[in-house]
This record gives C-alpha cells, structure tokens and sequence, in this order.
C-alpha cells in the first residue's frame, strides 16, 4: 500500500501552531533544546547557501547557452521579462501600500532580560561559508557563461552532478528539517509573549500578497490577449483548472498534465505548448518572486531597515536570475534567494526563519500563479512562432524539444 506523504504546507501549519501551543507550558530547558537546534540549523544555511547559489545557477546559465535554439532564448527572456515585472509591480505596489496598513508597527521584541538570557541555546557551532553569498552569485555568473562557451561537456556534466547533489540536500536535509526550525522559532517567540503579535502583524500583509496573486495573472493575460487578439478573460478562464490544481498540490510540476491540457484549450499549437509548458514549469516563477519582493520589503519596514530604491530594483534584478535557476521543489524559490536577500537586503537569521515561514504559508498561491501565468506565456510563444516560423520555429522545435 502507498504512503501518502504529508504536503509541506500542512506540516508548516501544524509546527505553526504547536509551536505557539507548546510554549503555553513547555519548561525552559525543554525550549532551549530547540533554540540550540535552530542555531545549529541556522549556522548550517549559512554555510550551504553559497554551495546551494553555485550548484544552481551556474550549471543552468551553462545549459541555457548549449545548443539553445532561438525559440529556447526568446523563451527564457520573455520568462525573464515577466518574473522582472511582477517583482517591480509587486514592489512599486507595497511601496503605495505599506506605509498605510503597517505604519510604523514593528516586531515585537521581548523586554524582559532574564528571560532572553534563559533562552540562550546549550552551545553553538560555527559554521563559515566556504565563500560569501556576493561572491558565490559573480563565480555562478562566469562559470556559466564559460560553460556556456566551451565545447566540451566534462565541466558540464561535473556542475550537472553537482547540481544534482545540491537539489538532494535541499530536499532530503533542508525541507524536512524546516518544520523542526519553524516549530523553534515559534516556541521561542510563544514563550517571549512574542507569537500572537508577530501573526497579527502579518495577517495584512497576507492579505496583500493573495491578492496580488489575483491582479498579476489578470495583468499578463490582458498583455497576452492583446499581443493574440484574444478575449483575456476568456484566456484565463480556461487556465482555471490549472491554478485550482497547483493550490492542492502546491507544485508546477504535478500539475504539468493540466497545465498543458489547459493551454492547449486557449488554442495553442500542441508543439509550442509540450515545448513551453514544461519549459515555464521550471523557469518562469512571477508568483514566487512577488512573494519574495512583497514580504522582504514588509521585513524591511518592521525591522526599520533602511529601504533604499537603487539596493533594492539591484535584488529585484539578481533575485530574477535566481528564480530562473530555482530547483522545483516544495520551497525551492525560497530556498534559493536566501543567499540573495542576505547579502543584497542585510537580513539576519531571524529575519531569515520569519521569511520562509511566511513564505511557505502561502506557498500554494504563489504556485497557482505560476502555473496560470505559464498559460499566458504559452499564448505570446505561440503569437511569435506563427510570426518567424521559417526562422525561430521550423528550424529550432525539435533541438528545443530535446533540451526541455
């Protein structure tokens, strides 16, 4: 008999909950066990997120370049494109926004000094990043171009090797562990008196990001229906299979078969959509980057962080590329622009466990705009090929088609 594993979401919510639950009752010593556990987990992200950089985004720039055909590269930069928009979109939006619903609300801190000493983990143990985030994202940057450039394959296959081990650690180490980490944090915070203010603090801002979910499909399907000549509403009614799919399973991946059928259905060539339908699965992430944009800058008001225009349109850029080279995974995106916001936006540890907690809460809608803004990218792909089918289609669909 099959064991059905349980969604990350659902373990994100019950640590959640355990965590405020626990810390009603559970005695100092027993808390410090799980301080000194997220520590120990925190100091090891600190030490993998450059690996994790490297591993990702060097050997998929290698990839873009080998044999890509030209539908392949207008593919990828209108995936660039669309991501760009919705994190500016998303940015220009909560700078309009916040400042209104949040105001000058910060997270809560405890007062009492005992307590916070108490709450000090057994030990600790220092883990230094083999190179630092800045770093790691410049050495990605040439590695692959210059994998991109060379003929042989050795280098290649040796970072596709590597990639492979990164996206084991992601998946067998680092997402299992993170409801253990979750359920610390809020322990930590239950016992400081700090939970209930934190959640309540971000209901708003929850708020906000479903809501954008909603707005940027609507916004790129209008893009896609006019560059057609198609009714957009009509467009995105038909994608409605594929976003309630992706909120149950929370992965593009598994909802591919809708997605495609759903695609299809806005009168795609079938070709074009089994080309870019998987294609867009693993590199067009606008939901995620809007998440992503939407909750560090509500970080950065809460924690008074300085927010500066050109550090941040910077990140918006950087995280971009990231999100091309994201492992598709329960968390993935997160996972992969925490080296990112470290480095570009200064968040701490702390700052770094609320991000993805928060994150993973509504993971699913970030998924369901994935996968309903792929249809509308499918619908311009197609646009394009009918345009230069002697020069981008005909010529490239079947070198395309062995990539993907």
């Amino acid at each position: 008999m099959q064991r059905h594993k349980m969604p990350l979401l659902a373990r994100v919510a019950i640590a959640i909950v355990c965590g405020i639950l626990f810390g009603q009752f559970m005695p100092i010593w027993a808390t410090r066990i799980f301080i000194t556990f997220n520590g120990l987990f925190g100091n090891f992200l600190t030490f993998i997120i450059p690996l994790i950089i490297i591993g990702l985004v060097a050997p998929a720039i290698g990839e873009l370049g080998k044999g890509a055909g030209k539908l392949l590269l207008v593919s990828t930069l209108i995936a660039y494109g669309s991501t760009l928009f919705s994190g500016f979109f998303t940015y220009f939006s909560c700078q309009a926004i916040y400042p209104s619903i949040i105001g000058f609300e910060a997270i809560p801190q405890t007062h009492n000094e005992s307590l916070s000493v108490a709450l000090e983990p057994y030990f600790t143990i220092n883990m230094p990043a083999i190179v630092d985030v800045m770093s790691a994202l410049i050495l990605s940057f040439c590695i692959g171009i210059g994998l991109s450039l060379i003929k042989g394959q050795t280098l290649q296959n040796t970072f596709n090797d590597f990639r492979q081990i990164i996206m084991l650690i992601i998946s067998s180490v680092i997402i299992p562990l993170l409801p253990v980490y979750i359920f610390g944090m809020f322990l930590s915070m239950s016992v400081s008196g700090q939970a209930y203010s934190v959640i309540l603090l971000f209901l708003k801002v929850i708020v906000v990001v479903v809501a954008s979910h909603i707005i940027i499909p609507l916004i790129l399907f209008s893009i896609a229906g006019a560059i057609a000549k198609r009714n957009p509403l009509k467009l995105l009614k038909n994608m409605l299979p594929a976003y309630a799919t992706a909120l149950g399973t929370s992965s593009s991946a598994a909802t591919i078969p809708v997605t495609l059928q759903c695609t299809i259905s806005n009168k795609v060539r079938e070709s074009i959509a089994s080309f870019s339908v998987p294609l867009f699965a693993t590199i067009h992430l606008p939901g995620s980057m809007m998440k992503i944009v939407a909750f560090s800058l509500a970080f950065m008001y809460f924690g008074h962080l300085p927010i500066e225009s050109g550090i941040f349109i910077q990140f918006i850029f950087i995280l971009g590329i990231t999100m091309i080279a994201a492992p598709g995974v329960p968390g993935g995106a997160i996972m992969a622009a925490v080296g990112v916001i470290q480095s570009i936006l200064g968040f701490d540890e702390e700052l770094i466990g609320l991000m993805i907690t928060i994150y993973l809460a509504v993971d699913s809608f970030g998924t369901a705009c994935n996968v309903t803004c792929d249809g509308a990218l499918a619908v311009i792909i197609d646009k394009i090929a009918k345009k230069g089918k002697k020069t981008i289609y005909q010529s490239n669909i079947q070198e395309d088609f062995s990539i993907v």
